[in-house]
């Protein structure tokens, strides 16, 4: 059975193709490679045996879209992570984000439904509560203005979705993540940005590594124990691991509703002072950080309420925060160690 993985070789999609393949399923990835390596295919490979099948592919671009689908009639559900994706940068450039990821979510759904393909599994995000005003956050919590054009995006990709399911067969799991971080055990794939990182692990582990000069901490005066915003932290490969059972419920026809959401993270919220702190603790390395005025776009504090995605999709996160801060140091040391044999 074929899997469609747009933004595949991106973090969480490299560990959720990994995690199909454990499950035996056939993985086509689409991937326009702007903000990731097609060197993750090898890595895959490297860890389950099997060489995905791939293209570069723009999905934002019609025509583009319309010739993957002519070119693998076979596809039979697709899980759909390609976006663009950090906060601050939204900020800066929202009409790059709006083009992006609303366009490429629309061309997919319309050659799902040219292709009959029914089953879709969505990439979203905690970013759609806003800062909620109650915690922690659940499925049915209020949606309130988004702080970021990110957020926006995905808030309008969720409407899209239901919209479109009210006039279609198309049925969708949509996937609230909190804060994915950490890397597989292995240490052949993880977190790698182009660029100056918008998020705080690789932002972590490359000043551990030497990469930059110090950390910067974005904001000391929130409304938090120690003044550092609050974030939901989930180890990338128990939010893969998510995706399995999603697509599964979805192509054995479980679901009670055409579109079903689940909040996917922890259920416990850490500071980035903490999640600091692990870090430390579990590399042995003091990490240089400076305080810094907070960066537009941020909210405060969230974590999720995730006993729907417990109980329905009978998925739990098993790793702990030291278990996702060891993880992504042991894929930057590997990262330092493939640099110094010139590859």
């Amino acid at each position: 059975m074929k899997i469609l993985v747009t933004g595949g070789t991106g973090f969480i999609g490299s560990h959720t193709v990994v995690e199909l393949q454990k499950q035996k399923f056939e993985v086509l990835i689409a991937d326009n490679l702007s903000n990731s390596s097609i060197d993750v295919l090898d890595n895959i490979a490297g860890i389950t045996g099997v060489l995905p099948d791939f293209e570069k592919v723009d999905l934002s671009e019609r025509e583009a879209t319309a010739g993957l689908f002519n070119r693998h009639p076979d596809i039979k559900a697709i899980i759909h992570f390609a976006a663009s994706k950090s906060v601050g940068e939204s900020v800066d450039f929202p009409l790059k984000y709006y083009r992006n990821n609303l366009n490429s979510l629309i061309n997919i759904l319309e050659e799902m439904t040219k292709h009959e393909i029914h089953d879709i599994v969505f990439s979203s995000s905690c970013t759609v509560y806003g800062q909620a005003d109650e915690l922690p956050v659940r499925e049915t919590t209020p949606i309130k203005p988004a702080w970021s054009p990110y957020g926006n995006t995905k808030q309008i990709c969720e409407e899209i979705i239901r919209d479109n399911g009210r006039v279609s067969k198309i049925q969708a799991s949509m996937l609230r993540y909190f804060n994915p971080i950490g890397a597989h055990e292995s240490a052949l794939i993880g977190e790698l940005p182009l660029g100056v990182p918008n998020n705080l692990i690789p932002y972590i582990t490359q000043t551990a590594i030497g990469i930059r000069d110090y950390l910067r901490v974005w904001g000391d005066d929130y409304n938090t124990p120690d003044g550092t915003a609050i974030r939901d932290y989930i180890h990338v490969v128990d939010l893969a691991e998510a995706h399995i059972a999603a697509i599964n419920r979805l192509l054995d026809g479980k679901n009670e509703v055409p579109v079903e959401v689940f909040n996917l993270g922890t259920g416990k919220g850490y500071s980035v002072l903490e999640v600091i702190h692990s870090f430390e603790k579990m590399s042995g390395v003091k990490l240089k950080y400076k305080i810094q005025n907070r960066r537009p776009g941020d909210i405060e504090k969230v974590w999720a309420d995730t006993t729907r995605a417990n109980k329905v999709l009978g998925w739990v996160a098993k790793r702990g925060l030291d278990d996702m801060t060891l993880s992504a140091w042991n894929w930057e040391k590997h990262l330092a160690e493939l640099k110094n044999k010139g590859k």
